[in-house]
């Protein structure tokens, strides 16, 4: 074995096809989840597109594929944490993989019982981990999956760069150069949250000298990896309402159905993208090329490429004929931003980017086609807004903003 992997959130989108990458590879993997995602699913009356079997039937169908076994343990992160603590002391992880957040930013602005949630549930799980790994004395690397929006959406003319930020101060002697983390600009409750895991990391780091990768990742497409299509039984989660869907695999799913493709504002909102089989590879590869002791916080954005919202759906249509169509935008945000991320320390490491000119589209274009009858039309428009003065056009236009 290659060591002992605990994957928080191991169930969810990124977390289920990462158990199953790092147990391919010959990792020891325990997944830790509360199946929180799944309920979700039952109060927004909206399921996956793809039918995610129950988690002890997922990992039965791994062990009669592949002959490994995956251990998993219900715990609730954010609020079990002496079970978290004799979990990490009994087991005794090489690295702890950090999933067990809410991970939608619009879900988390849809009311103030959603903040609430994502604040409690968020900020206390990333806490209760940092503070288990202290207190049970295992030499634990923690790598956390955040997101690229804990930056914001601007770019002060220059890339955004790996965490941390050049500044010059003016001091008692002079002008001084020192590095800062970049500063943080969130754009929902969720971004918010990441922000302050990533201060929590800081502190963490330089008072009890954890190990700690925090990894800013762009909006994540695709479905499946090499090992989710091994049985259907294995099949990743793909989300496509208003609040969980990802913009990508929102547009293709819609372009199948022959629903209009949903741009909200002019679509000049420029974001960054990465490839879900890129997702698990750069988690591995962060495992494996922890910090040395004593290192502050390593950071990494793991993104591969920037697009806007109108540039993708207008590859989108251009592959299936779909119809674009403009709609009232639900943030408080620039119509207009451009993006420029620095990923250079991934593709360092041997990261070979998938980006959207590999072909991988028709294969989600593929799944989406497999499953459409379990769409719910419904729930394709956004209904969580920003602001409470606004409402959002339902119908759309077929001409982008000005």
């Amino acid at each position: 074995m290659n060591g002992h992997v605990i994957i928080l959130g191991g169930d969810g989108f990124c977390g289920w096809p990462t158990a199953l990458g790092f147990s391919q590879a010959g990792y020891d993997v325990t997944i830790v989840d509360n199946l929180s995602r799944r309920k979700i699913d039952v109060e927004l009356e909206c399921e996956s597109l793809t039918p995610i079997q129950p988690i002890h039937r997922r990992i039965a169908a791994w062990a009669n594929k592949t002959g490994k076994t995956i251990n998993y343990v219900n715990l609730d992160v954010a609020v079990q944490y002496h079970k978290l603590l004799s979990l990490i002391e009994e087991t005794r992880p090489t690295a702890m993989i950090h999933f067990a957040e809410q991970r939608a930013a619009p879900y988390s602005m849809k009311n103030s019982f959603c903040k609430r949630y994502t604040v409690g549930n968020n900020i206390n799980a990333t806490h209760n981990v940092l503070a288990a790994i202290v207190e049970s004395g295992v030499d634990v690397h923690l790598v956390h999956l955040g997101t690229m929006g804990v930056y914001g959406y601007g770019t002060a003319g220059m890339p955004i760069p790996e965490g941390y930020l050049k500044a010059v101060v003016e001091g008692s002697e002079g002008p001084q150069e020192i590095e800062i983390l970049y500063p943080a600009n969130p754009g929902s409750v969720y971004h918010m949250t990441k922000t302050q895991d990533a201060l929590m990391f800081y502190y963490y780091n330089k008072n009890d000298r954890l190990r700690i990768t925090d990894l800013h990742q762009g909006v994540v497409w695709g479905t499946n990896t090499a090992e989710t299509m091994l049985d259907e039984a294995l099949i990743n989660r793909y989300d496509y309402d208003g609040d969980y869907g990802t913009v990508l695999n929102r547009f293709l799913m819609q372009s199948v159905i022959g629903h209009p493709l949903t741009v909200y504002g002019c679509g000049g909102q420029t974001r960054a993208f990465i490839h879900i089989s890129d997702t698990v590879k750069c988690i591995r590869l962060a495992v494996e090329n922890p910090p040395a002791h004593g290192d502050r916080v390593q950071i990494f954005n793991q993104a591969t490429e920037t697009r806007t919202v109108r540039d993708l759906a207008e590859i989108v249509a251009e592959q299936t004929g779909a119809e674009v169509r403009y709609y009232k935008n639900p943030r408080r945000e620039d119509a207009v931003n451009q993006l420029q991320v620095e990923n250079g320390k991934f593709l360092g490491l041997g990261l070979k980017p998938t980006t959207l000119g590999n072909g991988l589209m028709q294969e989600v274009i593929s799944i989406a086609e497999k499953y459409k009858d379990r769409c719910d039309t419904t729930k394709i428009i956004t209904d969580s807004l920003w602001t409470g003065d606004m409402e959002v056009d339902r119908k759309g236009s077929k001409e982008p903003c000005a």
